[in-house]
C-alpha cells in the first residue's frame, strides 16, 4: 500500500486472475520519423552527464541526482518563480509526478492520469490527454487517484491509467497511439505509478492489494502494445502454471512458502505498485513488491512460511522477465512493509572495495545494500525508528524479529513504523560527491490487531484487522513497544514524530544529519552538483545545504509539494520543476489544507513571476436541523459501516466532504441518492447499491445525523 492512516475504503467489485482479453494487442502503426520525445537507450545513458531529465530517475541509476551547478549554495536565495502553470479544475486531487523534460517540453502528469506537455522555457500549454477513467474507480485506489508520471521513447509518451490501461501517446501532439488493458479489470486493480521503458519493452506493474489483487509486473512492446512477458509475484492461487515467467521459480521455490487458504481468496497481494529500476552494468531489472493481502500473517498464511515475493526486491532478465535473484526485506509481512520503495543502484566503496550496488530504503525501516549482480546483502541498519525487529542478521540476510509483533491469534501489537513505513512512495536521492543518500522519512506508531472474524468480500478493504483502534475509537496512548538498545539509540536521534529529511551514509549505514519538519510528511527530493538537496513538505518548497542539512531557502506553496523535483537547463539557464497539489494518502485521513487544482511551479536565479494564492477553506456549515427528517435506523449497526466503508476517503472533511456536515442528510432520499445510486459518481463517489441495502444506508445516516447533533 501507498501510504494511509486506516480502515477499510469503500471499494470495488471484484473477480480474479484472468487474463482473457487483457492483452489482446492494437493494430500496429505505420514507423515514422520522430519529430518529438526522441529518446533511447543511448540518450538515458548520456544524462548523466547533461542538463536534460528523460528519464523518471535522470537516468537508469535512479539517483535522482544533476550534475547542473548554476544554482548553488551562495546564490539559491535569489531563487524565484521563472513560471507556474495552473492545471483544469477536474485535476484537483494529488499531485506525485515527477515531470520529464525533454528537447524544450516538459511532460507531466496529474490526477487521474492526465498528461500534459508545456513548453519547458515558458509554459505554455502544447497539449494534454485525458485517459477519461471512470469516477467509480476512485473506490479501488488505495490512496487518492495520483499518478507518478510517464515514460518517454522514440517519439512516444507511456502513461498507466488507473483504470489498469497502459497507453502510447504520440509526443508531438498527445494523440493516441495504441492502449492495452493491462488488468483484469473484473478486480480492483489500480495504476498510480510511473512506467519504464528498457530495451523497447514498457515494464508497469499496479496496485490494489488492500482490497485483494496477485500483484505482478508486465513488458510490452513500445511500438505495438503486444504483451512480452509477464511475471506473477505470488503464487497461482489455482495451483496451476500461468504460463509466464515466474512459472520456473514458483515451482523450484516460492509456492513452498505459502500455506491455508486465506491467500486463495484475495490473491495474496505483491503488487509491484512503484519501484522499477533498469541497470545496463548488470542488464538487468530491479522491481519492489508490496505488502501481503490480507495484512494478517496469521490469516493470510496460517502464520506459516515467508511467503514469497511479498515485500522483495526481485531481479530479472528484461528481455524474457527470467527470475535471477530476490531479496525478501519482510518475510512473511504483517504490517503492510512494502519494498516497492525507490530503488537505485551505485558504486561504492565498502570495506576497500569496491562495489555495484542496488539501496533500498522500504517501508520496514531498514537502508539495504545489496550487491547488484547476485543479491547478497551487504549491510542493513536502521534509518528510522523500528521495533519490530533488533537487526538484520547478515550472515543469514533475515530479520531478527519480536514474535510478539505479529499479533498472532487476535493478539496486539503496538508497532514504529506503522503501515505509514519510515519512508513510503516519495523518491529519495544520491549525490556521489557527498556519498550521502538523502531519504524523506517519517515517524509514527501504529497498533495492529487482528480480527478473528475476517472473511474475505469483495469490493471493501480485505486487512483482517480489528477495526476498534479506528477513527471512531478512543485515542490509543499506550508506547510502542520497546526492543533493543540499538533499537532505542535509533529513536533517540530522530524527531519526535512527523517528517524529517535524512542524510544517510550507505557505507558507514550511519546518519550525518537530520533536518526536522513541521509537518506529517516530508516530499521527494533532487540532489544537484552544487551541493543542494530540494524538497518539499506540506506548502513549502526547501533547499538544503547538502554537507550540513540547513535550510537556506524555501518558497511558500500555494498547495502540498509531496512530488520528487527535476531539474534542466535550457540556453543556459538552469530550472528547478516541481508539482504541487493536494490529496494522496495524507488528504485522504483529515488534512489541512482544502482540495484545490494542481499546479507545476519552475524556478530559476532572479525568477519574478508571482503565482496567487488560493482561497482560504472554508469549511461546510453545521447541518440546519429545520430541514431534517428524523432517522430510524440503528446507530451501533450505521457506525460500523461507516468504518468499514467511508471513513477512510471522509475523515476530516476537506478534501472529501464531512459526512456529518452534508446537506444531503436532510432525508433517506437525498442520502440515498448518492451513497446508492451514485449521483456524484463522475465525481469520484461511486455508488455501493451491490453492497448496501436500503437498510444499511438509512441506518449510516442515523449514526452520521448523531454526529451533526455533536457537532452542532
Amino acid at each position: 500500500m501507498r501510504a494511509f492512516r486506516l480502515l477499510a475504503l469503500p471499494m470495488a467489485v471484484a473477480a480474479f486472475l484472468g487474463l482473457a482479453g487483457c492483452n489482446k494487442a492494437p493494430p500496429v502503426t505505420t514507423a515514422k520519423a520522430v519529430t518529438a520525445g526522441n529518446v533511447d537507450a543511448a540518450r538515458i545513458q548520456a544524462a548523466d552527464h547533461n542538463a536534460e531529465w528523460v528519464s523518471g530517475g535522470r537516468t537508469w541509476s535512479e539517483q535522482r541526482f544533476s550534475p547542473l551547478e548554476q544554482i548553488t549554495r551562495d546564490n539559491v536565495n535569489t531563487l524565484g518563480l521563472a513560471w507556474y502553470h495552473e492545471f483544469d479544475a477536474d485535476s484537483d486531487r494529488g499531485m506525485e509526478a515527477t515531470p520529464l523534460i525533454v528537447d524544450g517540453v516538459l511532460y507531466t502528469t496529474t490526477s487521474w492520469s492526465r498528461v500534459h506537455a508545456l513548453d519547458a522555457r515558458t509554459g505554455q500549454l502544447k497539449w494534454s490527454y485525458d485517459p477519461r477513467v471512470d469516477g467509480q474507480k476512485a473506490r479501488d485506489a488505495c490512496c487518492d487517484v495520483v499518478n507518478r508520471g510517464v515514460a518517454i521513447w522514440n517519439g512516444k509518451v507511456y502513461v498507466g491509467a488507473l483504470d489498469g490501461r497502459l497507453i502510447a501517446l504520440d509526443a508531438g501532439t498527445g494523440k493516441e497511439v495504441w492502449s492495452v488493458q493491462t488488468t483484469d479489470t473484473a478486480w480492483p486493480y489500480t495504476i498510480t505509478g510511473a512506467p519504464r521503458v528498457v530495451k523497447g519493452k514498457v515494464l508497469i506493474g499496479n496496485g490494489g492489494a488492500e482490497l485483494g489483487v496477485r500483484g505482478y509486473v508486465s513488458a510490452y512492446d513500445s511500438e505495438t502494445g503486444k504483451l512480452a512477458w509477464r511475471f506473477y509475484t505470488t503464487p497461482n492461487p489455482e495451483g496451476k502454471a500461468d504460463g509466464a515467467a515466474s512459472d520456473k521459480v514458483f515451482t523450484e521455490k516460492a509456492t513452498a512458502t505459502w500455506f491455508g487458504e486465506g491467500w486463495k481468496k484475495t490473491g495474496g497481494g505483491g503488487t509491484v505498485w512503484d519501484a522499477i529500476t533498469y541497470d545496463p552494468v548488470t542488464d538487468l531489472v530491479y522491481i519492489g513488491t508490496g505488502n501481503g493481502s490480507p495484512w494478517s500473517h496469521q490469516a493470510r498464511s496460517d502464520g506459516r512460511g515467508d511467503n514469497l515475493f511479498l515485500s522483495s526486491i526481485l531481479a530479472l532478465k528484461p528481455d524474457t522477465g527470467e527470475y535471477v535473484w530476490h531479496y525478501q526485506t519482510t518475510p512473511g509481512d504483517s504490517w503492510d512493509y512494502t519494498a516497492t520503495q525507490h530503488i537505485m543502484t551505485a558504486d561504492l566503496t565498502i570495506g576497500g572495495q569496491p562495489h555495484h550496488v542496488v539501496m533500498q530504503a522500504p517501508k520496514n525501516g531498514f537502508f539495504y545494500v545489496l550487491d547488484a549482480a547476485s543479491g547478497k546483502l551487504l549491510s542493513a541498519e536502521k534509518y528510522a525508528g523500528v521495533n519490530w525487529a533488533e537487526k538484520i542478521d547478515l550472515a543469514t540476510g533475515r530479520p531478527v524479529d519480536n514474535p510478539r509483533t505479529r499479533y498472532l491469534k487476535g493478539g496486539l501489537s503496538r508497532l514504529s513504523a506503522g503501515p505509514n513505513g519510515g519512508h513510503t512512495w516519495q523518491p529519495m536521492a544520491f549525490n556521489p560527491r557527498t556519498g550521502l543518500v538523502y531519504i524523506p522519512a517519517h515517524r509514527d506508531g501504529f497498533t495492529y490487531k487482528q480480527d478473528p472474524t475476517w472473511q474475505f468480500l469483495r469490493g471493501r478493504w480485505n486487512l483482517a484487522l480489528e477495526g476498534a483502534f479506528g477513527p471512531l475509537g478512543p485515542p490509543d496512548t499506550r508506547p510502542v513497544e520497546k526492543l533493543s538498545a540499538a533499537g532505542e539509540a535509533v529513536l533517540a536521534k530522530l524527531p519526535a514524530g512527523g517528517g524529517y529529511l535524512i542524510a544517510w551514509d550507505p557505507v558507514q549505514q550511519q546518519p550525518r544529519w537530520i533536518a526536522a519538519e513541521d509537518n506529517a510528511w516530508t516530499g521527494g527530493v533532487l540532489a544537484t552538483a552544487s551541493g543542494l538537496v530540494f524538497g518539499g513538505s506540506d506548502n513549502t518548497f526547501n533547499a538544503y545545504d547538502a554537507v550540513t542539512g540547513k535550510k537556506i531557502w524555501t518558497d511558500r506553496t500555494a498547495a502540498a509539494v509531496m512530488a520528487a523535483p527535476a531539474t534542466y537547463e535550457i540556453d543556459g539557464v538552469q530550472y528547478i520543476a516541481v508539482t504541487v497539489g493536494y490529496g494522496g494518502a495524507n488528504a485522504m485521513i483529515g488534512g489541512r489544507f482544502p482540495r484545490r487544482p494542481g499546479r507545476i511551479y519552475v524556478y530559476k536565479l532572479g525568477g519574478t513571476v508571482k503565482a496567487p494564492d488560493f482561497a482560504p477553506h472554508v469549511p461546510a456549515p453545521p447541518l440546519d436541523f429545520r430541514t431534517v427528517t428524523a432517522s430510524s435506523g440503528n446507530v451501533a449497526h450505521g457506525g460500523k459501516l461507516l468504518a468499514d466503508w467511508c471513513l477512510s476517503c471522509h475523515i476530516g472533511g476537506i478534501y472529501t466532504p464531512d459526512l456529518a456536515r452534508s446537506p444531503r442528510l436532510a432525508t433517506p432520499e437525498l442520502f440515498r441518492e448518492v451513497v446508492h445510486a451514485g449521483a456524484l459518481r463522475s465525481r469520484g463517489m461511486a455508488g455501493f447499491d451491490a453492497w448496501l441495502s436500503t437498510q444499511d444506508v438509512e441506518d449510516i445516516r442515523a449514526f452520521l445525523l448523531g454526529e451533526a447533533r455533536k457537532a452542532r
